[in-house]
């Protein structure tokens, strides 16, 4: 299981709900307060005591990991959490790198592959590699299609950095171009890429998800 943290959706509907920021971010830690999850209550009393954001980091994903554990159930294994593209792309404009390190570093420890959900890939992989932060440990999520649609800055800046990876760890999306491209040419591309760890696809009807993961399976494994 790979999970991208956090539902943003959610959020977005819950403050318009609540009253605002300031009124969502009180309805989550009382949401973390009774959630049972006595290490992420007790890192949220540490951040807010000490005004220490790096545990208030930390509370908020061993409540989403533990949510998502609990929504998943036993059968599930979780592999890899993903930082929400929303997020990842935010840091990366401001240059946030202790958040990245930090991420990296918590989910590491707590025996999970950290991603990173990114529309952005080619500026990931070279802020990642300025602040020195290994690219072999990561999943990475983004657009890689034929025609180049939502690859920033382009296709061929993409495809450079792709090559550039120590080893596949790529999970490719938006492989269809948000339907424009057919299924069949769009896998014969992923196919022609190093790198790529994997694609994740939206299907909407059976017929059409049979098909696709055919030829997924009979051109990628």
């Amino acid at each position: 299981l790979y999970a991208i943290v956090p539902y943003a959706y959610e959020y977005v509907r819950l403050a318009s709900k609540v009253g605002g920021v300031p009124s969502l971010a009180k309805k989550i830690v009382k949401q973390i307060a009774f959630s049972g999850n006595f290490n992420a209550a007790a890192l949220g009393l540490k951040g807010v005591l000490k005004a220490d954001l790096g545990s208030l980091v930390k509370t908020y994903l061993a409540y989403e990991i533990s949510r998502i554990g609990s929504s998943a159930g036993k059968q599930a294994e979780l592999n890899s959490v993903i930082l929400h593209q929303l997020v990842t792309d935010m840091c990366l404009g401001f240059n946030l790198s202790w958040i990245f390190r930090l991420y990296v570093d918590w989910m590491l420890k707590a025996g999970l592959k950290p991603g990173f959900n990114t529309g952005n890939f080619a500026l990931l992989v070279k802020k990642f590699k300025e602040w020195e932060i290994s690219l072999k440990d990561i999943v990475i999520a983004a657009p890689f299609n034929k025609i180049g649609f939502q690859m920033v800055p382009s296709r061929e800046e993409c495809e450079r950095a792709l090559a550039e990876l120590p080893k596949p760890n790529v999970l490719a999306i938006s492989i269809l171009a948000a339907g424009y491209l057919k299924p069949e040419e769009a896998i014969d591309y992923i196919a022609s890429l190093s790198n790529i760890k994997g694609v994740a696809v939206g299907v909407s009807k059976e017929k059409h998800a049979n098909e696709t993961f055919s030829l997924l399976k009979q051109k990628l494994c």
